[in-house]
């Protein structure tokens, strides 16, 4: 340590002055630093909802913090700033020690030992009573210098409770205590677990809580040996709803139906809403009386007797409640109610299974409407279905798609003219796959743009190998899916696998349907006039089956028009049918289309469609679909239709070709006779003429220049002698004018110069004959319309007749109505009729007289008009056979008071034979209590009424 430097000698020594502390201003500094902890303490505390005490032993002496005060509302309006503002001693004193504040135990403060002085707890007011022997026991039994952790609820002095996480350590000589409040927390979780286990929007349990419900269900049922049923009810009308009306519309048509289900099913009922449109119901059997379960079959038909009699017609019930009208805003909503049953232990056996097991049972309601049980078959379909797409998936990877023809044969030569390409499956796993099953599986999972893709592909590949191995040019079909045509670029997909299989567009035809067209017609136009322009044939398959109007008909690039198998069936039945294939056929040639038939399998249709001028036919009766190598040997083997069903009517197709010289005869003979034509020939007019004399004709083709007659005359004579035949002039010199004349005139249809195109000319020639079987059959249809109409002119005298005694029957019912609505006037007791839906139909009118007050009741509800009788009354008609049974002087039905008078109402339903009481209207009857009716109509009814008679005249 340093010493002072010496003073000189002689001097005085110097003074030292030692520096002293304020003791004050130490206190004063202490006071802050302990202020400002206390403070930031408080701060702390009251941010995260927390306080803290300290226990003191043997004194059992317990100090509360000011954020543990605050936290209980004992010092909630003085709060943080109680301390900021004592900065005496005296104030921290008494802020750090407020423990008369707490109303401890009078015993809080005895010197007593450790384990008694833990008893203290037991008096914190702030602890409910039921609690207060835990929290004791935790401190009582707490290790020393161990901290330790529990929860339990603490009272407020608003008599609020608060759920706490009460945190401590102890020691020897005291314990420290943190309360953090956890209420939010706790709220918050039993939020998540609710909205865990209950859907948002009904308020019903979801699907996760139903499997609990139902796995515990299960467990008792197996103890007991009951049934368990459950009922899965889908809705699709809420989806529908939804998209149609928005989501709030949908929502409110869920909450309307699930409050009808928790209605219906009663009290206790186990009601679960599944999914967005599916709800359940879960019905518990009483157990068997049998002596033991029955094996396999049998009990399975236990369980389905116990439904049959028990729960089908809960069912029925329910699906009647929940079919009713719903309003939605100003309009009534039907929903669309499918149930589906499925029973443990008969159906599944456990809470996955039986849900599924009744969502399959609705698989086999016809439109997903109505009650439909669980049987072992829709499980095989399910799982049948799945395999399938599963398998599909992989179907075009290892090879196992192929394509089989059927031939298409042109009935104007008998001969095959191309064919349908149809997708067969052979899988490695499930054997041969008909299309009818795997094609609708393939539409529903999405692969069937996928399989369209190859099918095109390969027919274009067997197109090329069909060619380079020399077999005739033919025509192959493939089919289109929705989601090939909707694809914007599809054109140039055919396009680039046309070039490079190597196949041209002429041998390519395309088929859609009509449900095809539904899904964007704008966009299939567009995409098939594309298609179009590459130059592939367009055929529009199963016409007759879907919703294409004649206008987008007329719109579309449609070549060929298939009827469908269902029309082709038909042909050989009524005449109304037959007509109906027969209007097809005429209305696709008016829209310059070809029409070919599709499943011609007996000689009978192939006959009618025949003459009816159907182009093209495809079905068993030729030949079933064949793989390329038989297809391709049936083409070589030049297999044709029987001559007599050659584009058969009454007779073949007859061709006069008239002209004088014989090589033109002869090469016109050559050119037409492949179009399978019965060629007559002459050498001049004269000759012609006699021609026509000796067999029907059809059409004619006459030179222009002959000797003795020119062709203008000679056609002339023969539209005079024989007007339906189709005539024509061939002609390399003419003179010009005469031409126009015989057009004019009609004598010529059409006009053809030599030296003619081949291709032309044949095309002329085959257009004039269907012009000549249009007009007969346009004129056998005229005679058939006149007998229809003589017909129709007798039906209508019939139903004039008919219609005028129903006119005069209603006549008589209206006056009768008005009749007995008059006598129902003039009662002197007021009536009001109330149809099934509460609302007021009919008011006589002392009824009017008597509720004026209340305005004219017509049209609104009865519980609007009468909020004393109480609509659930009414509707039960809890009062119907009571006031059936009472009498003026004394009966069971409502009694109210209306003008000044205490009236006794009588609620009777109006029933008819046969009707369910709950859907019938309903008569109530304002019964005066004195028993004497209030005076009507100038005293018209001077008499009184017993309460029986009154309702005697109730219908």
């Amino acid at each position: 340590m340093p010493c002072d430097p010496p003073h000189p000698p002689g001097q005085d020594a110097p003074v030292r002055v030692l520096a002293r502390q304020d003791p004050d201003a130490a206190l004063q500094e202490a006071l802050r630093q302990v202020t400002w902890h206390a403070g930031m303490l408080a701060r702390t505390e009251a941010l995260s909802r927390s306080g803290s005490f300290e226990i003191e032993w043997p004194s059992g002496r317990i100090t509360p913090s000011l954020g543990l005060r605050t936290l209980l509302g004992e010092c909630a309006a003085s709060g943080l700033g109680e301390i900021a503002a004592s900065p005496t001693a005296a104030g921290l004193q008494e802020a750090r020690n407020p423990c008369r504040s707490m109303n401890l135990a009078p015993d809080c403060t005895r010197d007593c030992s450790a384990a008694s002085t833990l008893m203290v707890v037991d008096a914190l007011d702030w602890v409910p009573a039921e609690e207060r022997a835990y929290v004791a026991g935790i401190w009582r039994n707490a290790e020393l210098d161990e901290p330790f952790e529990f929860q339990h609820r603490v009272v407020c002095r608003d008599g609020r409770r608060l759920v706490v996480l009460h945190r401590g350590v102890r020691n020897a000589t005291r314990g420290v205590a943190l309360l953090h409040d956890l209420t939010a927390q706790r709220e918050a979780e039993q939020r998540i677990q609710h909205l865990a286990h209950h859907d948002e929007i009904s308020g019903l349990p979801n699907r996760a809580a139903l499997l609990d419900h139902i796995d515990a269900a299960l467990h008792a049922a197996r103890w007991s040996a009951s049934g368990l049923v459950l009922l899965a009810i889908d809705v699709p009308r809420i989806a529908e709803i939804k998209a149609g009306m928005g989501y709030g519309a949908g929502d409110t048509l869920a909450m309307a139906l699930a409050a009808r289900l928790k209605d219906h099913c009663g009290d206790g009922a186990v009601v679960a809403r599944v999914s967005d449109t599916e709800f359940a119901w879960l019905i518990e059997l009483p157990a068997d009386t049998g002596e033991g379960p029955a094996p396999g079959q049998q009990a399975q038909a236990q369980a389905q007797m116990q439904v049959q009699a028990q729960v089908q017609p809960r069912a029925e019930a329910l699906l009647a409640a929940l079919r009713a009208p719903v309003l939605l805003g100003s309009s009534e909503v039907y929903p669309q109610v499918g149930i589906g049953i499925a029973t443990f232990p008969a159906d599944a056996d456990s809470p996955a299974g039986l849900i599924e097991s009744a969502q399959a049972a609705r698989l086999d309601l016809d439109g997903g409407s109505g009650i439909a049980r669980y049987h072992q078959d829709v499980a095989d379909r399910v799982r049948r279905e799945m395999h399938v797409e599963s398998a599909l998936r992989q179907a075009i990877a290892e090879g196992e798609l192929s394509l089989v023809y059927q031939p298409q044969v042109e009935l104007g030569t008998g001969s095959v003219c191309g064919a349908e390409a149809l997708l067969r499956w052979t899988s490695a796993r499930l054997g041969v796959v008909s299309p009818v099953e795997f094609i609708p599986i393939a539409e529903r999972s999405g692969l069937i743009g996928t399989i369209g893709d190859w099918v095109l592909r390969r027919a274009c590949e067997q197109i090329v190998t069909w060619r380079r191995g020399g077999m005739p040019l033919l025509r192959i079909s493939v089919n289109l899916s929705p989601i090939q045509l909707q694809r914007p670029d599809f054109a140039r997909h055919v396009q680039t696998v046309l070039e490079e299989t190597g196949a041209t567009p002429e041998q390519l035809a395309v088929e859609l349907t009509e449900s095809t067209l539904l899904h964007d017609l704008e966009g299939a136009t567009s995409a098939l006039h594309a298609i179009k322009a590459l130059g592939v044939e367009i055929a529009l398959d199963d016409f007759g089956t879907g919703y294409s109007s004649l206008n987008s008909l007329s719109r579309l690039p449609i070549d060929v028009l298939k009827v469908d198998r269902s029309f082709v069936h038909d042909v050989t039945a009524a005449t109304q049918r037959v007509s109906v294939t027969r209007a097809i056929i005429h209305m696709a040639h008016g829209l310059r289309m070809r029409v070919l038939a599709e499943g011609v399998e007996t000689e009978g249709q192939l006959a009618l469609l025949a003459s009816h001028g159907c182009d093209l036919i495809q079905g068993y009766w030729f030949s079933r679909p064949l793989d390329p190598v038989a297809f391709e040997a049936l083409v070589r083997s030049g297999r044709s239709l029987p001559e007599p069903f050659v584009k058969r009517t009454e007779r073949k197709r007859t061709l006069l070709l008239v002209d004088d010289e014989p090589n033109i005869l002869n090469s016109l003979k050559r050119l037409l006779r492949p179009d399978g034509y019965h060629i007559v020939t002459a050498t001049s007019a004269a000759e012609g003429l006699q021609r026509l004399a000796e067999q029907p004709i059809d059409v004619i083709v006459s030179d222009q220049r002959m000797p003795g007659m020119t062709g203008v005359e000679f056609l002339h004579r023969a539209r005079a002698l024989y007007p339906s035949t189709v005539r024509l002039v061939l002609s390399g010199f003419t003179e010009l004018q005469s031409i126009i004349d015989a057009v004019n005139e009609g004598a010529i249809y059409k006009f053809l110069t030599k030296p003619w195109d081949d291709q032309r000319l044949r095309a002329h020639v085959a257009e004039a004959f269907r012009q000549k079987e249009l007009a007969d059959e346009n004129r056998r249809l005229t005679q058939q319309v006149e007998i229809a109409n003589a017909d129709l002119a007798t039906l209508n005298e019939r139903l004039g007749a008919l219609l005028g005694q129903q006119r005069a029957q209603t006549e008589l019912m209206a006056a009768s109505a008005d009749g007995l609505r008059d006598v129902l006037d003039e009662l002197p007791v007021a009536l009001l009729g109330v149809d099934p839906d509460g609302l007021v139909a009919y008011a006589n009118g002392a009824a009017e007289g008597l509720l004026q007050d209340r305005g004219l009741p017509l049209g609104l509800d009865l519980s609007a008009v009468l909020p004393e009788l109480g609509l659930p009354a009414m509707a039960a008609g809890a009062d119907a056979d009571a006031g059936a049974s009472g009498d003026a002087g004394g009966g069971t039905g409502h009694t109210l008071r209306l003008g000044g008078r205490d009236f006794r109402l009588i609620v009777s339903p109006v029933r008819r034979a046969g009707q369910d009481p709950g859907l019938s209207p309903r008569a109530v009857l304002f019964w005066p209590a004195d028993g004497q009716p209030s005076p009507c109509a100038g005293e018209a009814w001077p008499f009184a009424l017993s309460t029986r008679a009154a309702e005697a005249s109730l219908p």
